[in-house]
């Protein structure tokens, strides 16, 4: 027998030896560092108030499109978009925190940072203020002054007249302030034309006087929230009875709003029929609304609302292009 030992193989942990032996030890602090700035980034996300802001952004692109015969080009295009996004969020951002104590009233919109006390008001100012910054330096550099200064103009008026003072003030709030929320298309036409003519009047007309309708069904089935919160909507300082009717009668002024770029000549065939098929649809939820409310009815009408701006607009750009 050979007098050399065989030596016995213990078994590799390959996890820890790919980690670099004593560097181990700093993966787990690694892993709550990286979760947090994972929260904090959510956080500050969902200040910028996300799917209202893509809603912004897609009727600002729109205005854009349709005030070009051709492409307007990818630069304009993008860093228009960019801009109003960002001033859109730093407006939304202002609006959190101005609104936090309301918002902790209310189960939609209890877990918002700002009503939660996650983030305090020095990091949101300083939010809005770098974003909103940027999006007014790229609006007035690679786009043009007009359109930066509608654009701040615009979300300035939206985070403090009509947060600060209307939205408290009178339960007209919406229709007030929806001057504001109406604005997108104007502002991407400006950034491409650099002018604001009738049509993008239009397309602002139009979203204003789908804003109340919009708005109050979601006021309706959120009644109760917005009673603790102290603010005047119509559901509540007039009743369920006179806002299904508001809502009904700001349908049909819709509904003659939208045949507007047609009679003007901005728009065709192929748009009037589509409108005229999706006001048919809306004006069923708003007859519904009015005359057979239940919250699961007015859900369907908010839901529908958003779905049919998209829509009418997508017409608006289709028939544009067919027609060039």
């Amino acid at each position: 027998m050979s007098n050399y030992k065989v030596a016995k193989l213990e078994p590799v942990d390959l996890g820890a030896g790919c980690t670099g032996g004593p560097d181990a030890r700093l993966a787990p602090s690694v892993a709550p560092a990286v979760a947090r700035l994972g929260h904090y980034c959510a956080q500050y996300w969902a200040l910028t108030k996300p799917r209202v802001t893509l809603l912004t952004v897609f009727c600002a692109v729109i205005g854009s499109l349709l005030a070009s015969d051709g492409f307007p080009g990818w630069h304009v295009l993008l860093c228009g978009a960019a801009g109003i996004w960002m001033l859109a969020g730093a407006a939304f951002a202002v609006n959190c925190l101005l609104e936090a104590r309301i918002d902790a009233r209310m189960a939609r919109t209890a877990r918002r940072a700002t009503a939660s006390g996650s983030l305090g008001p020095l990091p949101t100012v300083l939010f809005s203020l770098a974003l909103g910054g940027a999006g007014a330096a790229l609006l007035y550099l690679r786009v043009n002054p007009l359109t930066m200064w509608l654009t701040l103009a615009t979300f300035v008026g939206y985070a403090f007249i009509y947060t600060l003072l209307l939205k408290p003030a009178t339960p007209q709030n919406i229709v007030i302030g929806g001057f504001a929320g109406a604005m997108p298309p104007a502002l991407g036409w400006a950034a491409v034309a650099g002018e604001v003519p009738l049509q993008a009047w239009l397309l602002v007309l139009i979203i204003f006087l789908w804003t109340p309708p919009h708005f109050w069904a979601l006021a309706m089935y959120r009644r109760d929230d917005y009673a603790r919160s102290g603010l005047p909507m119509l559901p509540v300082t007039h009743g369920m009875a006179h806002t299904g009717l508001m809502v009904w009668r700001y349908s049909l002024a819709l509904a003659a709003g939208t045949a507007l770029p047609w009679l003007v000549g901005m728009s065709g065939a192929l748009y009037l029929v589509a409108a005229c098929a999706l006001n048919a649809v809306f004006l069923r939820h708003g007859w519904l609304v009015h005359k057979r409310y239940s919250d699961l009815v007015a859900r369907k009408s908010f839901a529908w609302s958003i779905m049919y701006l998209a829509l009418l607009f997508a017409a608006l750009l289709v028939d544009h292009y067919v027609r060039a």
